[in-house]
């Protein structure tokens, strides 16, 4: 009896172990459901906020509409685009994903919220002339279509692991558009070859800039006999450098809704600020330098708060920058409702601000893992130093392209700057396995076939990537104007 009841006793845990699996299983696969779940209830709740504010106002459904819309595209502008502020600092491990999370979503909300979005033109930046939409009904229609096209695009590349430019979508969006709605004459195309020139100048910048800064940091700081004594030098350099740069790009992209900065007056400024915050590093890094081993691995130590802050600081301007991607289309439907003129500067309410920086933490925090992984572990490995280079080398070529008059993707310049230092490290660690082979060092010499595979740059991830930033405007451009016809259907 008693050995049955064992018995009984044992197949009773054995099934009931089953079911916890089963439970477990079934859990782990349905939590990205809980992801779509929770943003479904943000985009209701952002309808429902306009049906409340616009009450009476003519279009109101349309209104209700775009808000949803504009939610929709601000979780995906969370999901995708923050990925490349908070990546670089995740794989250095100067930050956990939780952190960079926590991190990026107050950055980012009080980017859009305290200076975000004070104009918007409704045209998006003269791709279509302002002629060209003169009834009040298509010009929504079209709006409505550049944002629904834009945010489905970059969910699919949010989906397939490829961090796009969200300003690229919309150009594409609006150009999608603008052709049905006005005919291929309406279009501004020396704009589009200037946005498809930024396609090469964003990457190529922000590489060459970050690897010519890892390849200071190395021969400067790393490959001297007296690592720690050079880097009390040269780290409160860098570190005044990276003030200077991120107090000009704030005072140029970030701060406009305060006060209207010109270049000089913001590359002023960033010498004053960094100046200042340089000679303040200075003992901190020799405090933080003390007792540290005479080797490149302590090094990084100097580098993590550097990091830690420009994360921040890229994350408070992108939020400044791109609530308008989100939500402008939104602001210029409420516009033209009211009886606005079309080709007229919108103004963004504080309500569709709202939904902006709301909704593009949300969509980090739902969805941005992904992409943080992806930009900060799978491209190529980064360490605080390398890190730096990235964040570093985004802020200078923002600044650099708007001294040059040039139209150029943050997106791009960031995940450019990853991959120039990740080809810097395999040009020079090719360059390093060449000369121990010349001067005949058995414990450098390496294969060439050896020396092939361990690629430091994965090229899987880069030909994604670059496909689909190839694509991201023609793409973006098909789907608006199916979404143009599809809307002109519904509404005619």
């Amino acid at each position: 009896m008693q050995r049955g009841g064992t018995h009984h006793w044992k197949t009773l845990d054995r099934d009931l172990g089953r079911l916890s699996r089963l439970e477990a299983a079934s859990l782990y696969a349905a939590r990205p459901l809980v992801g779509v779940g929770l943003a479904l209830v943000f985009v209701i709740v952002a309808a429902l906020m306009a049906g409340l504010t616009s009450g009476t106002e003519p279009g109101g459904l349309v209104i209700i509409l775009a808000a949803a819309v504009g939610a929709y595209m601000a979780l995906n502008i969370g999901a995708n685009d923050v990925a490349n502020n908070m990546g670089p600092a995740v794989g250095a491990r100067a930050l956990s994903m939780a952190g960079a999370i926590a991190l990026a979503a107050i950055c980012e909300t009080a980017g859009a919220l305290l200076a975000g979005g004070e104009v918007v033109t409704t045209i998006s930046e003269g791709i279509l002339s302002p002629a060209a939409l003169t009834s009040r009904g298509t010009f929504i229609q079209a709006m409505l279509a550049a944002s629904l096209s834009a945010a489905v695009w970059v969910n699919i590349a949010t989906w397939i692991g490829a961090p796009v430019s969200t300003t690229h979508a919309v150009v594409g969006g609006v150009l999608g558009a603008g052709i049905v709605a006005a005919g291929v004459g309406s279009v501004s195309w020396p704009m589009i070859g200037a946005i498809m020139a930024s396609w090469v100048i964003s990457p190529l910048m922000g590489g060459v800039f970050a690897a010519a800064v890892l390849a200071f940091i190395k021969w400067r700081i790393m490959y001297v006999p007296d690592r720690i004594a050079a880097a009390r030098v040269w780290v409160p350099v860098l570190i005044g450098l990276m003030a200077a740069a991120f107090a000009a790009y704030l005072a140029l992209k970030g701060l406009s809704r305060v006060a209207a900065v010109t270049l000089p007056q913001a590359l002023g400024l960033g010498a004053l600020v960094g100046l200042a915050v340089g000679a303040l590093s200075v003992p901190l890094v020799r405090r933080q330098a003390r007792g540290l081993d005479n080797r490149n691995g302590a090094l990084k130590v100097l580098f993590r708060l550097p990091l830690v802050i420009s994360a921040g600081l890229l994350s408070f301007a992108h939020g400044a920058n791109d609530v308008a991607n989100a939500v402008g289309p939104l602001a210029a439907i409420v516009r033209a409702l009211q009886g606005g003129i079309v080709d007229e500067a919108v103004v963004l309410p504080v309500w569709v601000m709202l939904i902006g920086a709301v909704g593009i933490s949300c969509g980090l925090i739902l969805f941005g893992p992904k992409l943080i992984a992806m930009v900060g572990n799978q491209i190529t490995k980064l360490n605080p130093m390398r890190a730096y280079c990235v964040a570093l080398s985004a802020a200078v070529t923002v600044i650099a392209a708007s001294a040059l008059g040039l139209p150029v993707s943050s997106t791009h310049i960031a995940v450019g700057g990853v991959f120039g230092v990740g080809f810097f490290r395999e040009w020079h660690a090719e360059r390093r396995a060449t000369r121990a082979t010349r001067t005949r060092t058995p414990a450098k010499r390496i294969a060439r076939e050896e020396r092939q595979r361990r690629k430091l740059v994965r090229r899987s991830h880069f030909l994604t990537i670059l496909a689909a930033w190839l694509v991201t405007v023609p793409a973006a451009a098909a789907l608006s104007a199916l979404c143009f016809l599809a809307i002109s259907g519904l509404f005619s």
